[in-house]
């Protein structure tokens, strides 16, 4: 028997015996989750043994709990993804600052709190050689279907790869075409993992939408890599308008996009940069942000998706800097 036939017996029998609380019945999450991460992988949402915490994988582990789970556990992101270090499947990088955080497993039950102190799981090697080839990685997803769902597997076969793909397609367009006063409507229903994902797609959405082109310096850079040097900027904050529609973002690079939060730029009614007389700079330096005074930011070719002039007003009455 080689490695990999060696390493895909010994997986098998620990897929079929997960660490589960079984007081209400055998808890879905970590088979749910084993699965989610066996179709990102499938489908190049995850293309190393580094899983990171994205809208693609949190939106396609609540699909696959819709279609398998039929029992009265709650729904929950965050417990598997902790507690499958327990199995020795993965073991968790913590974010800067939160190392300590990683170990108060009480404190990792909620979704806001996983999020802000994982900065992602480190699959077992041997795992991850077994989920990146075809062969096996079936074997396993039906090893887990059989062993945990053998009543409604029939679901999830007949819709595999499907259901989250539209999910985040019906996100897009309500990102995109949805007025801001039905999107907080909409707000005030959703769960913490519904609001993360809403979040990752519009930081995805508003850069894509002007074409990954900063619309105040218009810098572009294609990168081979997954890279992206533009990011969506909220003009009103989402805290204080839990607004994700495109009319409430603008595409700037980093340096542009932090002077808008503090205030150092803002735009005005005309579309043109408006800069504080709060500050100095260098004046021979080529990347100044004086050097954008009055000029007009890059607007879409289709005016729906042009920024909300009180929404920029909001910006200039709150956020700009005046002396």
């Amino acid at each position: 028997m080689n490695t990999l036939d060696h390493n895909l017996q010994t997986f098998i029998k620990r897929f079929q015996n997960l660490r589960v609380d079984r007081s209400l019945g055998i808890a879905p999450h970590k088979p749910i989750l084993l699965l989610t991460i066996i179709e990102n992988i499938e489908n190049k949402n995850i293309f190393s043994n580094k899983v990171f915490i994205t809208s693609e994988i949190v939106a396609s582990f609540k699909k696959n709990w819709s279609l398998l789970v039929k029992t009265n556990h709650n729904i929950s992101f965050a417990l598997p993804f902790y507690h499958l270090r327990s199995d020795k499947f993965w073991t968790l990088k913590p974010k800067v600052g939160f190392e300590n955080a990683l170990n108060i497993s009480s404190a990792m039950r909620g979704f806001k709190n996983l999020n802000q102190v994982v900065d992602y799981a480190e699959i077992n090697e041997d795992l991850f050689e077994l989920l990146a080839n075809e062969d096996s990685r079936n074997i396993l997803r039906f090893v887990i279907l059989n062993t945990y769902f053998p009543e409604t597997k029939i679901n999830f076969i007949s819709n595999y790869g499907k259901g989250y793909k539209r999910y985040i397609e019906s996100i897009e367009n309500k990102i995109l075409k949805e007025s801001a006063i039905r999107y907080k409507q909409e707000f005030e229903n959703l769960d913490d993992e519904d609001i993360f994902i809403r979040s990752d797609i519009f930081k995805k959405v508003v850069p894509r939408i002007y074409s990954y082109t900063c619309c105040i310096s218009e810098l572009n850079i294609s990168a081979l890599a997954n890279i992206s040097m533009i990011d969506a900027c909220h003009i009103v904050p989402f805290s204080v308008s839990h607004d994700d529609t495109i009319k409430n973002g603008i595409s700037l690079c980093p340096n542009l996009h932090r002077a808008f939060d503090r205030g150092l730029i803002s735009i005005d009614a005309e579309y043109k940069v408006i800069v504080s007389n709060c500050f100095t700079e260098n004046s021979e330096s080529d990347y100044g942000i004086i050097k954008y005074k009055g000029k007009r930011m890059m607007l879409l070719m289709d005016q729906q998706y042009w920024p909300d002039r009180e929404n920029l007003k909001w910006h200039r009455k709150n956020v700009l800097l005046n002396t």
